[in-house]
C-alpha cells in the first residue's frame, strides 16, 4: 500500500472530489492505447476489423472499425443477450418449454429443421443458436421472450442505442440477408464488439454453450458442430459468435482468455472462411504478444478524523481497478493512497474521502475514490454536553 497522505489544502481537495472517477466501463468511454502502440506491419484481409480488451473496453487495433456492413449470423449475440437478460431478470426460465411457431420453422439458412409446434426448452434453443447458428432456434427464442419477431427486433435496436452502438440497425433476429428490407440490416465492427462485451462480461454462463465443439439435440438423434472453428483449434478460445452470407462475406467475433486477459476480435466481410479465422487468430495473438491487464483489488483504508460527530472517526473503503497496458509494465504499477485530513459531520456513507492513484512511473494510469464506509451523524446539543461530562469525570 502506498504511503498515507493527511495534509491536503482545500483546494486540492476540492481537485479531488471533482476529479475522482472510475475505470470506464463502456467501450466507447475506455481510452484507446495509443494508435502508435499498433505495429504498422499488422494488417488483416477484412472490410473492417477491431480488437477490444473486455475488462476494461479498451481498444487494442481497429481498421474501419465504424463503417455499417452486413454482419451475418453475428447478429445472433445481440439475440442471445436480450434472452440471457431475460433468463436473469426472472422474466423466462432455461427450463420453459418453447413451442416453434410457423414463422420460426420457415426459417432458412443454417438450422436446426424446428418443426411446427415442436417443443424444446430455452436452454436446447439456446444451444441450437450458438453452436450450430440456428436462424430457426433464433426465431423461436424471439417469440417466446417478447411476443412477436417484431417486438423482438425492435428491442434489439432499443438495446444497442443503450450500449452506445452508434452504428447498428437491427431488421431480423438471426442476419439472414436474403429479403428487400435486410439492405438496412448494418452494424459496425466497433458495436460487434460492443455488444459482445456487454454479453461475456454480464453473462458468462454463454460460454457453456460457445465452448462445446459438438454436442447434440433431440436425445442425441440431431447432432450439432460448433461453427467457430476457433474453439478447437485456438488456444484459450471461448467463443463468440461466426457469420456468413453470399452479401456479408465471412465474419466473426472470436473471443479468447488467456492468463486472465479476455479478448474480442471481430472481423467482418473477409473473403473466405479460412482468411477470417486467421484475421482472427492474427489478432488475439498480437494482443496476448504485446498487451496485459492490471487489476488490483479493492479494500480500506486508514480512518479519517471527524469533527462534530458521534464518531470521531470513519474508516475508508475503495473498489478496484483495471487498465491495459503494455507487457511488462504490470509488474511495475504503484499504487498511492490519500485522503482527506479531516472531515466535518454529518459524513455520509459513499462520500469521497479522497483517491487511490496507481502509476507505471510517473505517468498516472488511473484513479478510484476512496468513499466513506459508513454514516456519521453530527453529534447533537446533548450529546456534545454527555461527552464533555463523560471526560470531566474520567
Amino acid at each position: 500500500m502506498g504511503r498515507i497522505c493527511r495534509r491536503l489544502s482545500s483546494f486540492a481537495l476540492a481537485l479531488i472530489m471533482a476529479a475522482a472517477a472510475v475505470l470506464p466501463l463502456s467501450a466507447d468511454e475506455a481510452d484507446p492505447i495509443s494508435e502508435n502502440s499498433v505495429e504498422a506491419s499488422l494488417t488483416v484481409d477484412a472490410k473492417s476489423a477491431i480488437l477490444m480488451e473486455a475488462s476494461t473496453g479498451t481498444v487494442l487495433y481497429e481498421s474501419n472499425a465504424d463503417e455499417a456492413l452486413r454482419p451475418a449470423s453475428v447478429t445472433k449475440i445481440m439475440s442471445v443477450l436480450l434472452v440471457m437478460e431475460a433468463v436473469d431478470s426472472g422474466k423466462i426460465a432455461l427450463e420453459d418449454k418453447v413451442s416453434c411457431s410457423e414463422n420460426a420453422a420457415s426459417m432458412g439458412g443454417s438450422q436446426v429443421y424446428l418443426e411446427p409446434g415442436e417443443e424444446m426448452t430455452v436452454d436446447e434453443l439456446l444451444k441450437c443458436v450458438l453452436i450450430a447458428s440456428a436462424n430457426d432456434a433464433a426465431v423461436a427464442l424471439a417469440e417466446y421472450v417478447a411476443g412477436s419477431e417484431e417486438a423482438f427486433v425492435a428491442r434489439m435496436n432499443e438495446r444497442a442505442a443503450e450500449l452506445g452502438m452508434k452504428n447498428t440497425h437491427f431488421v431480423n433476429t438471426n442476419g439472414l440477408d436474403d429479403s428487400p428490407d435486410s439492405e438496412s440490416h448494418l452494424i459496425s465492427a466497433r458495436d460487434i464488439a460492443i455488444m459482445s462485451r456487454e454479453l461475456i462480461i454480464k453473462h458468462p454462463k454463454v460460454f457453456e454453450y460457445t465452448t462445446v465443439w459438438m454436442d447434440s439435440i433431440r436425445n442425441g438423434a440431431f447432432g450439432l458442430t460448433n461453427t467457430n472453428r476457433l474453439v478447437r483449434f485456438y488456444r484459450g478460445a471461448t467463443g463468440l459468435k461466426t457469420g456468413s452470407t453470399s452479401k456479408a462475406g465471412f465474419c466473426i467475433s472470436a473471443t479468447a482468455n488467456r492468463d486472465g486477459m479476455q479478448l474480442i476480435a471481430v472481423i467482418m466481410g473477409s473473403p473466405t472462411r479460412d482468411i477470417r479465422n486467421e484475421a482472427a487468430k492474427t489478432l488475439l495473438d498480437y494482443g496476448y504478444a504485446n498487451y496485459a491487464v492490471y487489476t488490483a483489488n479493492g479494500g480500506v483504508t486508514d480512518a479519517v478524523p471527524v469533527t462534530g460527530g458521534v464518531a470521531d472517526t470513519v474508516t475508508g473503503e475503495y473498489g478496484g481497478f483495471s487498465a491495459m497496458m503494455k507487457k511488462g509494465d504490470e509488474k511495475n504499477v504503484t499504487e498511492t493512497v490519500t485522503l482527506y485530513e479531516s472531515l466535518p459531520a454529518p459524513v455520509k456513507k459513499g462520500d469521497v474521502i479522497g483517491e487511490v492513484v496507481y502509476k507505471v512511473g510517473e505517468e498516472e494510469i488511473g484513479k478510484v475514490p476512496v468513499t466513506a464506509a459508513e454514516d456519521v451523524a453530527k453529534i447533537s446539543y446533548w450529546g456534545l454536553l454527555l461527552r464533555m461530562l463523560y471526560g470531566v469525570l474520567l
